[in-house]
C-alpha cells in the first residue's frame, strides 16, 4: 500500500544510498581495532627532541668516511643503517637528533631516515640502560634447557623489574625478544653485543651481579663471565664430546684436484 500512495519514495531512497561514500577497505578480522603509535610516531620529550644538538665524535667521523667510501657516490644513502648504528652507540639510543644528523651527512630527506629507524627494532628510540638485557622467549628457548620462563622469573626477581622496564639506577634495561639464532644453546640472552647461552636461574643471577659489580668498581677488576655457553662447553658440541666428523680429517690437499689433473684424465680418455 505504501508503494501505491508514495511510489517515488523507494526510488529516491535508493538513489540517496548510492551517493553515500563507501569504505574502500575490507577488514581482515572482526576483532576490534587497537591503535598504537609506539613505533611510527615521534613525541618530543625533554630528553629527545630536535633542539638537543648531536654531532659525531672525531673518531666516528673517520669511521663515517670509511663507511661511505664503500658505496658509489650516487648511492651513499645506502650507508644509512651503519650510520644510525654508529650514532646509537655514541649517543646511547637513536634519538631524533641522531636521525637528523645522519640525514644531513647523507643528504637524504629526514623522513627517509625516520622510515628506517622506525622499521628496525634494533634501533632503540628511547634511552636504555648501560646493560641492555634482551632475553629470547621464543619456542626453542622456552623448551631448551631449563626454559626461558624460569630465566624471566630469575631476572625479574633479581633486578626488581618486569620486561620492558629499566632499573632505577639506569644500569639494566630488560626486554623479551624474538629468536636470536642460538637455539642449540637455549636458553640464551643477549646483553649489549654479547651472547650468554646455556643459562640457568643461578647463572643468570651470577652474571647480572658481576655486571653490576663491574659498573660500581672504577678499576673494573670484577671478573665478568666470558660470552658464550655458561655450562662449560666451548660452543655447541655434544655433552658427550665430538661424536662425528672425526675421521678422516678433512684436508684441502686431499679433497681438491691437483693442477693438471683434468689434463691427465682427458689424455687417458683418448
Amino acid at each position: 500500500m505504501a508503494s501505491k500512495f508514495f511510489p517515488a519514495v523507494p526510488r529516491v531512497g535508493r538513489q540517496f544510498t548510492r551517493q553515500l561514500p563507501r569504505p574502500q577497505f575490507r577488514p581482515f578480522s572482526a576483532a576490534p581495532q587497537r591503535f598504537s603509535d609506539a613505533l611510527q610516531v615521534h613525541r618530543n620529550t625533554p630528553g629527545n627532541n630536535p633542539s638537543i644538538p648531536f654531532k659525531f665524535s672525531e673518531q666516528n667521523n673517520q669511521l663515517i668516511e670509511e663507511i661511505i667510501a664503500r658505496y658509489p657516490p650516487q648511492y651513499k644513502k645506502a650507508a644509512v643503517m651503519p650510520l644510525l648504528d654508529l650514532g646509537q652507540r655514541q649517543h646511547g639510543f637513536t634519538s631524533i637528533s641522531v636521525m637528523n644528523e645522519v640525514a644531513r651527512i647523507l643528504e637524504m630527506p629526514p623522513m627517509r631516515v625516520y622510515e628506517v629507524a622506525t622499521f628496525y627494532t634494533m634501533y632503540n628510540r628511547d634511552p636504555v640502560g648501560k646493560y641492555f638485557v634482551q632475553l629470547c622467549t621464543t619456542t626453542p628457548c622456552q623448551l631448551g634447557g631449563c626454559g626461558s620462563d624460569k630465566i624471566v622469573k630469575a631476572i625479574t626477581e633479581h633486578l626488581g623489574i618486569t620486561p620492558g622496564h629499566t632499573t632505577e639506577d639506569g644500569l639494566f634495561t630488560f626486554i623479551e625478544v624474538e629468536c636470536l639464532g642460538a637455539c642449540v644453546n637455549a636458553p640464551m640472552v643477549q646483553i649489549n653485543d654479547d651472547y650468554y647461552e646455556d643459562l640457568t636461574p643461578e647463572s643468570i643471577k651470577q652474571l647480572l651481579t658481576a655486571l653490576k659489580d663491574s659498573a660500581a668498581t672504577a678499576s673494573g677488576q670484577t671478573k665478568i663471565p666470558a660470552p658464550g655457553p655458561m655450562s662449560g662447553r666451548d660452543t655447541c658440541e655434544n655433552s658427550a664430546g665430538l661424536t662425528n666428523l672425526q675421521n678422516p680429517v678433512w684436508d684441502p690437499e686431499t679433497m681438491m684436484r691437483k693442477d693438471g689433473a683434468l689434463d691427465g684424465e682427458a689424455a687417458q680418455a683418448q
